[in-house]
């Protein structure tokens, strides 16, 4: 399996740990961590070895989201780019998955935990899914998904608005299953995946099926209409603006777009 120093895999008694590891630009995801990431998963998928997966950053940050200069110069191209990659692959894991999210969870970073089946974060974490402040759309099926978890009001003012919602809302809404010191956070999700690891695998993976076949292909067919227009309005004047915006570190005007 590639590896790269960005993204830490690490696998021990049957749980595979992926550790976003970029601290120095708040774990926001290159193309190439993407694919790192997208790999691991697949492997995970395939080895009976493994029978959980936890994804986790550090305890100040989990993800800032994508790499914005890297973002734009590798845009995701079609379903086979590494990020929907990574997107198809979390969505359709058929083990259990597991996210300790400890500081910022911006974009990607909150929206890869709708396809999680336990959360817990830290009591620092700040959700953020600021797609519409990018000129872009939601990802990750999260426009269905969100609706569906916070309730139409609340997933509105979070896909439209943008602004950041913290952990104890997190936890009301149940997005996460427990809010924990930050210190804490990483440690008691790899002992949630341990025990689940010690529970039998057929078990965990029917009972997982069973839950979640009602909305799966739903699911799918979402990420796919979301990717369509993601890609078309990477490339609309709304995006161009807000992108050069960021990278000249101004506000963006959106003034008549």
């Amino acid at each position: 399996m590639t590896t790269i120093d960005e993204v830490l895999v690490h696998s021990e008694a049957g749980v595979m740990t992926l550790t976003l590891n970029r601290l120095a630009r708040k774990n926001s995801i290159t193309g190439a961590m993407y694919a790192a990431l997208a790999e691991a998963v697949a492997q995970a998928r395939e080895d009976a070895s493994v029978r959980a997966v936890l994804v986790q950053g550090h305890e100040t940050v989990f993800c800032a989201g994508n790499d914005i200069g890297d973002f734009l110069d590798q845009p995701p191209a079609g379903e086979e780019s590494p990020v929907f990659r990574f997107l198809h692959g979390i969505a359709t894991f058929p083990k259990p998955l597991l996210a300790a999210v400890c500081g910022p969870a911006v974009g990607i970073g909150t929206t890869m935990l709708f396809h999680c089946d336990l959360v817990y974060a830290g009591d620092n974490a700040a959700f953020s899914m600021p797609f519409v402040n990018l000129g872009l759309c939601p990802e990750a099926a999260s426009s269905l998904l969100a609706p569906q978890l916070l309730g139409y009001h609340r997933a509105a003012e979070a896909l439209l608005l943008g602004e950041p919602f913290m952990a104890e809302a997190a936890l009301e809404v149940g997005l996460v299953n427990r809010v924990l010191p930050p210190t804490e956070a990483n440690g008691y999700g790899q002992a949630q995946a341990r025990k689940l690891a010690a529970r039998p695998l057929a078990s965990l993976v029917e009972t997982k099926r069973l839950m979640k076949k009602g909305q799966q292909q739903a699911v799918l067919q979402q990420m796919a209409d979301e990717g369509e227009s993601f890609r078309r309005m990477l490339v609309a004047p709304a995006a161009r603006e807000a992108f050069t915006a960021f990278m000249e570190k101004r506000r963006p005007d959106f003034s008549g777009l």
